[in-house]
């Protein structure tokens, strides 16, 4: 499907205009995925008078933890269905539908059922929609051209606007109606983001996103659809004889995302489909791997240890006014939209002298770790101990590091795929994000309230030391990205 010539000149601020389209949708997407999960947790660990499920709260953390990591987990999940079956674009489009359906269902279905169908339909629909929607910008982009960092900066800015809004709007209805109700609003946006994404996809999108680049034979579609049968067969009977329960869903999730990585950066480099140069590209890619899953470990404790911290520790009294703890989810994405642009301006105007993105994921790294060593100031403070004002400063912290790597992080993958693993590689990327995230919900078994300050000092401690690592190493990467910059 081509777009009219008008339609192939017009720019969206120097970028292509299908780059307002998809940062649309995901704005949208945002706005629901992070409206639900900003109530998340509170909702699982909120006792029964107060409309929650009452769970423990460790429990209520790996239930967090493993959603999010499941988030991610999905996305190698979309990019192969993407890469073998519908292409990236059409399968962007049953994600968004998917994900629409999940919230509808925790708004409508009362307990652990809605919460099981909403989240699994949330968190597959939302990991494929990441990975295609990165894929189908980045096929807008020739692989040398300056911009791309920028446009996926400009991307990310538009993403945070959805991120901004969903938790204020949520919890407003929380506060009002109550918890169903924020599930319901999260809805109502994911609906709107698939509506202007249909309206939008035949005159802004061109043929980008549309091929399949390793198309599956039907004797391989029967194969792999017996394989996810007994793959849920197995999982069923797990969770019948009690192997998979709420409590461990973090760790398991974290360690079959890490051995999803490891075969699929094994298929990758074993793989005849792919040349030299590309096979130094994938190993390149290998210290950054392991560096974004730490970065995000410290990262998505937002939804995890910073959400309790919020509810037990913050003072959220301002101006004769108590605050709801979910507010705090907004914080990070105020900085996003006053920053993203400013970053996307820098590396824009810096072009090729610009830092190499090694370096980049060192100072995201190191500056994430500096944020975790700002709560000992405030640790082991009693209800109300820590000013607003300081968690604000933390986030902006946060902040700066997720704009060194995250957009960052996606742009690379796009720019290191080998062609037959293209949106494939994108996954890879999203599964550092899987690991890091349920990851950030096995480490919050280890946060003690009544002891805060080991926790905050070793992993902020362990983030910097990773950050000054990939200095160190920095041009030994930069050599096997093979001109990559």
């Amino acid at each position: 499907m081509s777009t009219t010539s008008a339609d192939r000149h017009r720019t969206f601020f120097g970028h292509p205009w299908g780059l307002a389209n998809l940062a649309g949708v995901e704005m949208w997407e945002r706005f629901s995925f992070y409206g639900m999960q900003a109530i998340l947790v509170y909702y699982l660990y909120y006792s029964l008078t107060d409309g929650g499920l009452g769970l423990p709260e460790p429990t209520a953390t790996s239930i967090v933890g493993a959603y999010g990591g499941l988030v991610y987990l999905s996305a190698i999940l979309g990019a192969w269905v993407a890469d073998r079956l519908f292409g990236a674009e059409r399968t962007l489009t049953y994600a968004a539908t998917l994900i629409m359906i999940g919230h509808i269902a925790l708004a409508v279905f009362p307990g652990i059922t809605g919460v099981g169908i909403g989240l699994i339909c949330v968190a597959v629909g939302s990991g494929t929609l990441k990975a295609t929607t990165s894929s189908v910008l980045g096929d807008m982009y020739a692989p040398t051209d300056a911009r791309r960092d920028g446009g996926f900066s400009i991307y990310y800015m538009g993403v945070n606007l959805g991120a901004f809004f969903g938790p204020l709007l949520t919890s407003a209805a929380w506060g009002w109606k109550g918890f169903h109700w924020g599930f319901g609003l999260a809805a109502i946006g994911m609906a709107l983001g698939l509506a202007q994404y249909l309206l939008m996809r035949r005159s802004t999108l061109g043929d980008a996103g549309h091929e399949v680049t390793n198309p599956l034979d039907r004797a391989g579609r029967v194969r792999y659809g017996l394989i996810a049968l007994g793959v849920l067969a197995v999982i069923v009977i797990l969770a019948l004889v009690g192997v998979i329960t709420a409590a461990r869903l973090s760790g398991i999730v974290v360690m079959i995302t890490f051995a999803a990585a490891i075969a699929l950066f094994a298929i990758m480099l074993t793989s005849k489909n792919i040349d030299t140069v590309e096979r130094h590209r994938v190993q390149s890619f290998i210290p950054m791997f392991i560096a974004s899953a730490i970065f995000w470990s410290l990262f998505q404790q937002q939804f995890t240890v910073v959400a309790l911290y919020a509810d037990q520790r913050l003072d959220l009294n301002v101006f004769g006014m108590t605050l709801p703890p979910s507010v705090v989810q907004s914080i990070n994405p105020v900085f996003i939209i006053i920053f993203a642009g400013v970053f996307a301006g820098m590396w824009t105007k810096l072009g090729d002298r610009q830092p190499s993105t090694p370096v980049k994921f060192a100072l995201g790294t190191i500056i994430m770790g500096v944020a975790f060593l700002l709560f000992l100031p405030y640790a082991d403070g009693g209800p109300g101990s820590t000013p607003l004002l300081w968690m604000v400063l933390i986030l902006f912290f946060f902040t700066m590091a997720e704009l060194c790597l995250s957009p960052v992080g996606q742009s690379l993958s796009t720019k290191l795929a080998p062609k037959a693993f293209h949106t494939q590689m994108i996954a890879l990327f999203f599964l550092s994000i899987a690991v890091g995230t349920a990851g950030a919900g096995s480490l919050a078994e280890f946060y003690d309230s009544s002891n805060e300050v080991p926790y905050f000092a070793f992993l902020g401690g362990a983030s910097i030391v990773v950050g000054v690592a990939l200095l160190v190493f920095r041009k030994a990467i930069s050599r096997l990205m093979e001109g990559v910059h």
